[in-house]
């Protein structure tokens, strides 16, 4: 039997990167799938792609940041499924730029995608996952360990997002639901290519370090799977499993690394 067999599923920032490449994963394992964010276009893209390999899916464009989008959104995953029974926080993009150069808007707007969207998110899915006992995926990142020159704002909101997935691990042990809090380390995506004001810049050169970067399929398949046996956290990829190691048992020696090696960014682009 297919993992997700008949399960309505419903991925947030899936136009692109970890969202797509999740939303994928699901249809393939019989999931019926409901995909948002942004940019329709892309959301029809993703559902055509779905259905023509025999996959159930539907495009409901939802703003995370707007929580009345999110809450509407919600209401039309169950209303054209009839259910929820996995929901997952994906949707979230990167401020960069030294501290003193990072203006208060800049901040909000960061907090306000990766942090409040995905509370959002989640309380709006939670009432649904708990009549079907569901998942709830919340997706952050092994930025929110390590400290990284250049994304203060972008490490913050991650933080963030994992004390959020620790708290409702507890809140929700013996109510059938379960939170699995992911945080992967550098994978394939458009992160690099979107702006401060969260809009993408296709002519922007992605320049995280690609000779240790996971393939999206790759990172999907195995954050799914995560999903699939109600992982409580699950970090991935080989550096990402050594910097969370160490930023969590030797935050001296992480700093004295990036204090002699790492480069705080030039402005992206180009």
């Amino acid at each position: 039997m297919l993992r997700f067999q008949n399960k309505v599923v419903w991925v947030t920032g899936a136009s692109a990167g970890l969202g797509r490449g999740m939303a994928l994963v699901f249809a393939r394992e019989g999931g019926r799938v409901a995909v948002s964010g942004r940019r329709q276009d892309r959301l029809n893209e993703l559902v055509a792609e779905i259905e023509a390999a025999g996959g159930v899916a539907t495009a409901i464009p939802c703003d995370v940041s707007d929580d009345e989008s999110v809450a509407s959104a919600v209401s039309e995953v169950v209303s054209r499924f009839g259910r929820l029974d996995v929901a997952v926080a994906n949707a979230g993009f990167g401020v960069g730029g030294r501290f003193e150069t990072i203006g208060i808007d800049d901040w909000r707007r960061q907090l306000d995608v990766n942090v409040l969207g995905l509370v959002s998110t989640a309380r709006h899915a939670l009432p649904h996952l708990t009549r079907s006992r569901g998942r709830l995926a919340l997706i952050g990142s092994v930025a929110g360990i390590i400290p990284g020159p250049g994304s203060a704002p972008y490490a913050a909101s991650k933080a963030a997002v994992q004390s959020i997935g620790q708290t409702l691990s507890v809140e929700l042990h013996g109510s059938g639901v379960t939170c699995t809090t992911i945080l992967p380390g550098f994978v394939e995506s458009e992160i690099g290519q979107v702006d401060n004001q969260g809009a993408f810049r296709s002519d922007w050169t992605d320049r995280r370090p690609r000779g240790i970067m996971w393939p999206t399929a790759r990172a999907a398949e195995v954050m799914v799977t995560a999903i699939e046996k109600r992982k409580r956290e699950y970090v991935f990829t080989i550096h990402g499993r050594l910097g969370a190691l160490f930023g969590r048992h030797a935050p001296g020696l992480i700093h004295l690394l990036m204090v002699r090696f790492a480069r705080i960014s030039p402005p992206r682009g180009g």
